[in-house]
C-alpha cells in the first residue's frame, strides 16, 4: 500500500498527458552501495521504460521522454521517485549522471535521493580522440593530460583536445590532484593511450560511502549525437 501510495503521489511527473520530447540518453552513476541496477521513467503516454545505470559503464543510449524540460525517474526496485534531470530545451542528446545525495535529518522518504547532472552530449564537448573532464568535487581539481595543463572549479567541465605529446605506444601520461584545504593532493596518476574515434570522460567526484575524494575514468566511443552535426 505505501509503495502505491508513492507512485500515485509521483504519478503527474512520471506519466502525464503528454508525451513530451524525445532526448536520446545514456546513463551513469556514482552511487552508493545499495544503488539500483536500472531506473524507470515513461514515454508519457503510460508506457514504461527502463534505463539501465551502473558505475562501471555508460549506458547505451535510450530514448526518453522530457516533459516541460524534465525527465523524472522511479526506482526499479521499490518504485519510489529516483531522480529528476532538468534538461535544457536545446539538447536532444545528454549524458546522465547520477550523484548520491547526502541524507539529511528529517528529510521526507518521498524525497529523491540523486541527483541528475545533465551534459549536453555533443561531440563538441567530447573532442575526438581527447578527453572531457568534469569536477562534480565541492572544490578546485587541477590536472595533466598531455602537454595540456588544467584547472576546474566545482561544476566546471571542459573538453581538451587529443594530446600531441604521446610515445611510440600513443600513450600520454595524465595526472589529477584535489585541493584540500591550502594543499593538492594527488589522486590519479597513469598514461593513458590515445586514438582517433575514441575518447576519455573523466570525473571528480566525492564518494558517498567513503566521504572521499575519487577519480572515475571511461574510455567512450565517439559517436554522433542525433538531430545535430559536427561543428
Amino acid at each position: 500500500m505505501r509503495s502505491l501510495l508513492l507512485l500515485i503521489l509521483f504519478l503527474p511527473a512520471l506519466a502525464g498527458a503528454q508525451e513530451g520530447r524525445q532526448v536520446q540518453c545514456r546513463l551513469l552513476s556514482f552511487g552508493g552501495k545499495d544503488e539500483p541496477s536500472s531506473v524507470i521513467t515513461s514515454s508519457g503516454k503510460g508506457a514504461e521504460i527502463t534505463c539501465p545505470v551502473s558505475d562501471n559503464q555508460i549506458s547505451a543510449r535510450v530514448t526518453c521522454f522530457a516533459v516541460e524540460n524534465s525527465i523524472a525517474f522511479l526506482s526499479s526496485t521499490d518504485r519510489k521517485p529516483f531522480a529528476t534531470a532538468v534538461i535544457p530545451p536545446e539538447v536532444n542528446s545528454a549524458l546522465l549522471v547520477f550523484v548520491k545525495t547526502q541524507s539529511k535529518e528529517g528529510a521526507s522518504t518521498t524525497s529523491p535521493a540523486w541527483r541528475v547532472l545533465v551534459i549536453n552530449d555533443h561531440p563538441k564537448n567530447f573532442p575526438d580522440g581527447g578527453a572531457f573532464v568534469a569536477n562534480f568535487y565541492n572544490k578546485d581539481i587541477r590536472f595533466i593530460i598531455g602537454e595540456h595543463k588544467g584547472m576546474l572549479h566545482a561544476a566546471g567541465m571542459y573538453g581538451y583536445a587529443m594530446p600531441k605529446s604521446r610515445d611510440s605506444f600513443n600513450m600520454a601520461p595524465v595526472i589529477f590532484e584535489f585541493q584540500q584545504g591550502e594543499a593538492w593532493r594527488t589522486a590519479n596518476e597513469s598514461s593513458l593511450r590515445f586514438l582517433p574515434g575514441m575518447r576519455y570522460l573523466i570525473f571528480a567526484f566525492v564518494d558517498p560511502v567513503s566521504g572521499r575524494p575519487r577519480i572515475n575514468t571511461y574510455q567512450d566511443v565517439a559517436l554522433p549525437s542525433p538531430g545535430q552535426t559536427s561543428p
